[in-house]
């Protein structure tokens, strides 16, 4: 190799070092050296994004969403120096999807597990809408060692059906109709609830983005989760929460409005934040990204 040559190497090694940061070289080996899958307690493998160093903030997701909902956020995060970890709920994405394990404690068992199997601790812990009842649910069953805040972000807690004391929510026959339209047109109804879901600017290919995911659901699966949500009880569980909490939630949120889920949950959970944001709809990660990074932040560095 003669001297220009050696000259030409250094400076495209240098350059493509450049290009891709000082950093790029050990995250790469971070992130090869993590196992992509978790394996739960009853064996089902459970994918996780784990990407990053740092302080985790471990990210669960809505209803019918996988991790990759959380992109925009785990790219802000990481360059803020967290740590976050997304695991795809079991049915979703690309975790394997059993016949069973959709009820609470199982999947409440899921979130324990891949907190375990990457030892996290000091954790954020961030629950968006069906994600808020596991995430709850993981504080009353496994208690705060691990924990160090709670991010609630448009939660269906803490308890959606109408009883004797809890007068001010759904009928638990319009929780059951609306189940069984699901069950009779999956595609419909996602149709039928898009407008309110989104906001109006809200792009044609986020849209159906989304619409491909949910879809991509087992039917089976799907109504299962959906069962999970309508008639979990988190009001003791959320009482008992010591962790320092943020709940946002839009005041436009269709999905769970805002006087039945955040509000509540806010009340019983002592020393809780609770941010509205004004026109927000349901899918805040998506429609309020930037924000609720903001939020976020500033909400971990308190």
């Amino acid at each position: 190799m003669n001297r220009r040559t050696v000259l030409e190497a250094t400076l495209l090694g240098t350059a493509f070092a450049a290009a891709s940061g000082a950093s790029a070289p050990v995250a790469a080996a971070q992130q090869t050296a993590r196992s992509p899958y978790v394996t739960a307690k009853d064996g089902t493998r459970l994918f996780v994004q784990d990407w990053g160093s740092g302080k985790p903030v471990v990210l669960l997701t809505a209803w019918t969403f996988d991790g990759s909902t959380w992109g925009s956020q785990i790219a802000a995060l990481n360059e803020e120096g967290f740590r976050c970890v997304a695991p795809d709920r079991r049915g979703h994405g690309r975790s394997e999807m059993p016949s069973a394990g959709y009820d609470l404690e199982t999947l409440t068992d899921d979130v324990a597990a891949v907190i375990e199997a990457r030892d996290l601790r000091d954790v954020t812990l961030v629950g968006f809408s069906m994600g808020s009842v596991e995430a709850v649910n993981y504080l009353g069953r496994y208690g705060s060692d691990r924990i160090a805040r709670l991010v609630l972000v448009a939660p269906t807690t803490p308890f959606l059906v109408k009883t004797e004391d809890n007068p001010d929510a759904v009928p638990k026959a319009m929780i059951e109709a609306d189940n069984a339209a699901v069950g009779r047109d999956f595609a419909k109804w996602i149709a039928a609830n898009e407008a309110p879901f989104f906001l109006p600017e809200t792009p044609e290919i986020t849209r159906a983005w989304i619409r491909e995911m949910m879809l991509s659901v087992p039917l089976p699966v799907a109504l299962a989760c959906r069962k999970t949500i309508g008639f979990s009880d988190l009001r003791a569980a959320a009482a008992r929460i010591d962790r320092p909490t943020l709940i946002v939630h839009g005041d436009k949120d269709a999905s769970a409005p805002l006087p039945l889920t955040g509000a509540k949950t806010a009340k019983l959970i002592k020393g809780s934040k609770l941010v509205v944001y004004e026109g927000g709809p349901h899918p805040l990660p998506l429609t309020h990204g930037e924000r609720l990074v903001a939020d976020m932040l500033a909400f971990m560095a308190a």
